[in-house]
């Protein structure tokens, strides 16, 4: 599996959004879902996306969560020992999206912050690949296209075009979008033909796997 970014930044990238998550609810008053809605739409949450060294060494938790909540006002904080509830969900939420690949905003689409907060108990107690085996299965649960599906869609191409475009016979890319044959199992050149045609990275394809 592509994650994404290296992994020398995850431990990193953990303890600053689980800090930036505990300093936004108990010390800036905010609620855990209003606090992410605005992490979504800022340029911190393509930072951490990309392991952006130059966030991930050399702000502070507290100083992100500032930086998101626009708040120049406050600069007492003290560190941040206590393993809440929300700095779980920061922590094991990095964790997810590195694993995955897949934008914040793309996991809230079907997993909403509120959701994941609910899983502390029990998946605080667990190692974190069991949490990112639920995260997965709910995902691609809710998820109701596959990957070739929504690409091929976006492109206003038909099965029939963009087979003779790819050249990959139209039965195939049938069963890859009904998920009755795994898209990650196909061979590079079929893969990267599909791609090619419809203007995407060959990974944008592939499908969430445990």
């Amino acid at each position: 599996m592509i994650h994404a970014y290296d992994r020398n930044y995850l431990g990193r990238a953990q303890t600053l959004m689980g800090v930036m998550f505990h300093v936004a609810v108990y010390d800036l008053g905010n609620s855990l879902e209003r606090f992410y809605d605005r992490f979504l739409f800022s340029r911190i949450s393509s930072y951490f996306e990309a392991g952006d060294s130059s966030i991930l060494g050399g702000m502070s938790g507290v100083e992100l969560a500032l930086e998101i909540l626009d708040d120049d006002t406050r600069d007492d904080y003290l560190p941040v020992f206590d393993r809440s509830s929300e700095y779980w969900c920061g922590w094991a939420l990095a964790y997810f999206q590195w694993y995955s690949d897949i934008r914040f905003i793309q996991i809230n689409k079907y997993i909403p912050i509120k959701e994941i907060h609910e899983m502390y108990n029990p998946y605080h107690e667990m190692d974190i690949s069991q949490f990112c085996d639920h995260m997965i299965a709910l995902y691609n649960s809710r998820k109701q296209y596959s990957n070739l599906k929504m690409k091929r869609l976006e492109s206003r191409l038909s099965q029939s075009e963009l087979s003779r475009l790819s050249e990959v016979p139209v039965r195939t890319i049938q069963q890859y979008e009904q998920r009755q044959k795994k898209i990650n199992n196909a061979g590079a050149e079929t893969i990267m033909k599909l791609a090619k045609v419809l203007d995407c990275s060959a990974s944008d394809l592939l499908e969430l796997e445990c």
